[in-house]
């Protein structure tokens, strides 16, 4: 009987030889507009295959990389599952469509064009009216360290505490902002919650991240007494967990799958 011959293991790929995405450069604003428009759709997309659609409820907007004090956001009522880049709208900061078909929802416009202003750093922003972040609104609290996922929101989180109904008010609007201050979501008591990124791909997914958070949180308190994670270690997890980067990397799965439905 012959002896079994040994086969040497395959070498290693050099590193710099393997894929690893990440955010792209653009050459001109035209090719960042479009990059935006495309996932910006994308987003609504996955929103709505999510179960966060409500009604005409809900919207996710992008600045537009050079006209001032303007941001693309879908259209009032249209279907988040059937978004395309051609049916998004452009708005000023006086709520007028100056690019599209379509009317713009005025809360949209009323929240989203304050948090814009007051945040030079924030691409995009999410809001949509979803199951386990309107639960957890309701009871005014934020989000503990009670999962590894959660501290990404540690001590990062807002709380708007307060209810006045649908927000139309470009001041009410303001407030909201005033709360969101530097960090990257906020919960709005009564409402929902509320994201914000450097790209659509990090507001997108912070929102599905903090949607996830609330329910996680909401189930174990229910089941029972859930333990905290220690402030320093929240912490580190955070320094590790928290960023754009973090949450661009995150989503690109995400946008992978739902880019072939386009």
């Amino acid at each position: 009987m012959s002896e079994p011959v040994a086969v040497p293991a395959p070498a290693p790929i050099p590193v710099e030889q393997l894929r690893f995405a990440m955010p792209p450069v653009h050459a001109t604003p035209e090719e960042e507009r479009t990059h935006r428009r495309q996932r910006l759709a994308g987003a609504l997309r996955l929103f709505g295959q999510s179960g966060y659609e409500d009604g005409v409820s809900g919207h996710i907007t992008a600045r537009d990389p050079e006209l001032a004090d303007c941001f693309w956001v879908n259209p009032f009522g249209a279907p988040f599952a059937d978004i395309t880049p051609q049916d998004l709208i452009l708005v000023n900061g006086d709520g007028q469509v100056v690019r599209g078909r379509f009317h713009v929802n005025q809360a949209a416009f009323a929240v989203h064009a304050a948090v814009h202003r007051a945040r030079p750093d924030a691409v995009a922003v999410a809001h949509t009216h979803s199951v386990h972040g309107r639960a957890l609104a309701a009871l005014g609290e934020l989000i503990e360290p009670i999962t590894q996922e959660s501290c990404a929101f540690y001590e990062d989180l807002a709380l708007y505490d307060a209810y006045s109904g649908v927000v139309v008010d470009e001041e009410e609007g303001r407030h909201i902002a005033d709360a969101l201050g530097p960090r990257k979501a906020i919960v709005l008591r009564n409402h929902g919650l509320l994201t914000v990124g450097g790209s659509v791909d990090a507001a997108a997914w912070w929102f599905l991240a903090l949607e996830r958070a609330c329910q996680v949180q909401l189930l174990a308190r229910a089941a029972g007494k859930p333990v905290l994670i220690g402030h320093r270690d929240a912490v580190a997890t955070r320094e590790q967990l928290g960023g754009d980067l973090v949450a661009w990397i995150n989503y690109q799965p995400l946008w992978q799958r739902i880019s072939r439905t386009f």
